[in-house]
């Protein structure tokens, strides 16, 4: 089969496309003839050997996919030609991928396998980190960063389906856009966007900030807050990883939350079922559709790599393996 490898770790450029022996699916496991797969932030910081988890060179990347059952063990309520999104962590950059039942997730017929392979990592992300870390209620007001990106979208999309208002923080015009299509009911420029809202909630602040930002706004978003408001730390895109004057958190009893899903579920794989079982009715109607912002063949991994790397994705950003 065909797979994109990580050849040595200098970066998205290190990447090439090699003719690589089919996976071997350990016992208990399915296979999955894989249609798309979705380009995540931790894929370019594996390049750099920058992310937690470091395998040595050559390795295929790729954690998320859509595609279908090729084969599948008995119990696990799977079936070959089963359309499926699913979480193989790695080598997901490839024809074919081996992955746990658990990670394995039916995919509702409205959606393509290139819109599918947007849903896994960032959809259970932000799920994590709003319902579960944030505890956003019904009517609360949402600040997202980055919110033109793979995260920002799939959480304004979220906040949205969960009854919040969400104002939306990016860096130009044409990013407000891609926003507004997610869902956003108002945008923000990123330069200034203290002030801006300030105005919209009446001075005010947001309830819930989600930051996978972070850099030099970690600041202005803690004193965006409204009082018991909450700021999700999801990552580090800007580079520098902020520290925070804890004496801040006392003046509105506001709170710094770590939003760390895979630390979350590693340790109990069944919360992703879980997850997936509460997301999929707002798939089924739409209310959770991912944007894609490019897509690239298996030869253009590079490019995919470079475009996240330069923080100039607007979307989510896909690599089509087999036509849908």
């Amino acid at each position: 089969m065909r797979a994109v490898q990580v050849v040595s770790l200098d970066g998205p450029g290190a990447v090439r496309v090699a003719d690589t022996g089919d996976p071997r699916p350990a016992p208990g496991q399915v296979l999955v003839d894989v249609h798309a797969a979705g380009v995540t932030y931790p894929d370019v910081l594996l390049t750099r050997g920058q992310y937690q988890l470091r395998p040595e060179p050559p390795f295929v990347p790729g954690s998320e996919v859509a595609g279908t059952v090729r084969s599948a063990p008995e119990g696990s309520g799977l079936a070959p030609g089963d359309r499926v999104a699913a979480f193989p962590g790695f080598g997901g950059f490839a024809e074919r991928v081996a992955a746990d039942p658990s990670v394995v997730f039916p995919l509702p017929e409205r959606l393509s396998f290139t819109a599918g392979a947007g849903v896994p990592m960032n959809y259970l992300t932000v799920h994590f980190a709003l319902a579960r870390r944030g505890r956003l209620r019904a009517g609360e007001t949402v600040l997202v960063h980055g919110a033109a990106g793979g995260v920002g979208t799939a959480a304004v999309q979220l906040a949205r389906a969960l009854g919040a208002r969400v104002i939306a923080v990016v860096s130009t015009e044409a990013k407000a856009e891609v926003a507004r299509r997610a869902g956003a009911h108002e945008t923000v420029l990123a330069e200034g966007f203290r002030q801006s809202v300030a105005e919209l909630t009446g001075g005010r602040g947001a309830d819930v900030v989600l930051d996978p930002v972070g850099g030099d706004r970690f600041t202005d978003s803690l004193r965006s807050l409204a009082p018991e408001g909450r700021l999700l730390v999801v990552g580090f895109t800007g580079g520098e990883i902020p520290t925070v004057k804890v004496n801040r958190l006392l003046l509105n009893n506001i709170e710094v939350v770590g939003v760390g899903w895979g630390a979350f579920w590693l340790p109990r794989p069944e919360y992703l079922r879980e997850q997936w079982e509460e997301i999929l009715p707002h798939l089924e109607s739409g209310a959770l559709d991912p944007l894609v912002g490019s897509v690239h063949p298996l030869e253009g991994a590079a490019d995919a790599l470079r475009e996240l790397d330069g923080r100039g994705a607007a979307g989510k950003v896909v690599l089509r393996v087999r036509e849908d």
